[in-house]
């Protein structure tokens, strides 16, 4: 992880020249949700989380084929959204979302329903919404480890999610998480189901399988 850090006045070097500070990954940052807006903020060009202890976990942007992949997924759940007809709201992985744990996560696609939507306590001063999206797509890069994903979307149905997908592309394998159920692994499946959730939804998984 790497901090930009703006010089202080008086400073022997050059008060435009940021400092990097490199952080080991053993150590632990912590911030309060107001420090998380404002470095999100700031740090449009990254992929910041916080967890329900306050940590901070920084992502680089994604390379090309996870891009491709996340647009893929985002563009069919816009579809569906679309034509569905239905009150509620899809968002894409930019979105972060303020968990009941005090997490907060950005999922790779989410929705959420109308109802739920409408009921959610609200902060006039917030930058991300009070909620646990009733649908959540976790999808794996090449640079993640999957223990940390399936720790997230069991995070994810504790804290309200009906439906969740956890996708592997370099196992082609699927990972879907359900409030009532035990965890669903499947292999090589080309299409998945929105099921009750998201009714008439279906996910081509034929890209996102594609190198």
């Amino acid at each position: 992880m790497q901090i930009q850090s703006t010089q202080f006045p008086g400073a022997s070097v050059d008060p435009l020249e940021p400092l990097l500070l490199a952080v080991p990954p053993a150590l632990k940052l912590c911030v309060t949700v107001d420090q998380f807006a404002a470095l999100a903020i700031a740090n449009r060009h990254l992929h910041l989380e916080r967890t329900a202890q306050g940590e901070l976990t920084v992502n680089p942007p994604t390379g090309w084929e996870t891009g491709r992949r996340n647009w893929s997924i985002a563009g069919e759940l816009y579809i569906w959204w679309r034509s569905a007809g239905k009150p509620g709201y899809a968002f894409d992985s930019s979105t972060g979302f303020i968990l009941p744990n005090g997490a907060i996560r950005s999922p790779d696609a989410s929705w959420v329903s109308g109802d739920r939507w409408e009921s959610r306590p609200i902060d006039p001063d917030e930058t991300f919404p009070r909620i646990c999206p009733d649908f959540v797509v976790e999808l794996r890069s090449k640079s993640d480890s999957l223990a940390p994903l399936q720790e997230k979307m069991r995070e994810y149905i504790a804290n309200g999610t009906q439906l969740g997908w956890l996708l592997d592309p370099q196992n082609r394998r699927v990972e879907i998480y359900r409030a009532d159920r035990d965890v669903e692994a499947l292999d090589g499946p080309q299409e998945l189901s929105g099921e009750t959730t998201l009714s008439g939804f279906r996910l081509d998984l034929t890209q996102i399988w594609t190198p």
